[in-house]
């Protein structure tokens, strides 16, 4: 793992929190309590704030960055970002699911407990409404979650606190 400060801003990481190492992190980050960031992932907060919240897992070779000035990075409590997804400058609400290799772009919002299917495009400005299933590229909502499809979410956010916690003690 690396961690970086930039422009005198360091990241602010939760002694609770797993990241890999090859994880990347820099600048104005903060990273809340049993989160986890997995191999050859890179959160660059170097020209705007990265917030991530609690219990999210950044799976491996994600890339997070922010748009100088305009668009942060803001991401909810319980979120799964899947492999090899890029989030830029834009909100991800809480209890929501970005897929394998899905691109979410500046400005855009996913609504709390919606799903983003793997390899989708979420277009700058796009606003996804809570508890969507959306797909595509360009990204559109094909449905909405029912309660026991938005459960599952919550419970693969919950494997991936017990597996970090699982490597941080073989790391330990």
């Amino acid at each position: 793992m690396n961690i970086y400060g930039y422009r005198n801003k360091f990241p602010q990481i939760d002694p609770s929190v797993f990241l890999a190492p090859l994880s990347v992190v820099i600048g104005d980050v903060v990273i809340g309590e049993e989160s986890s960031i997995w191999y050859h992932t890179i959160v660059r907060g170097d020209v705007n704030y990265i917030r991530i919240g609690e219990g999210t897992n950044v799976q491996d070779a994600s890339i997070l960055h922010v748009t100088r000035e305009k668009f942060p990075l803001e991401i909810g409590n319980l979120v799964t970002i899947g492999h090899h997804a890029k989030v830029h400058g834009c909100v991800v609400e809480d209890r929501c699911l970005i897929g394998i290799g899905a691109t979410i772009l500046d400005g855009a919002k996913i609504g709390e407990g919606s799903l983003v299917a793997a390899g989708s495009l979420v277009t700058p400005g796009t606003q996804i409404p809570p508890g969507s299933l959306v797909m595509g590229a360009p990204a559109k909502v094909k449905k909405k979650l029912s309660p026991e499809e938005q459960e599952r979410i919550v419970n693969t956010s919950k494997h991936y606190i017990e597996l970090a916690a699982e490597y941080r003690e073989a790391f330990a």
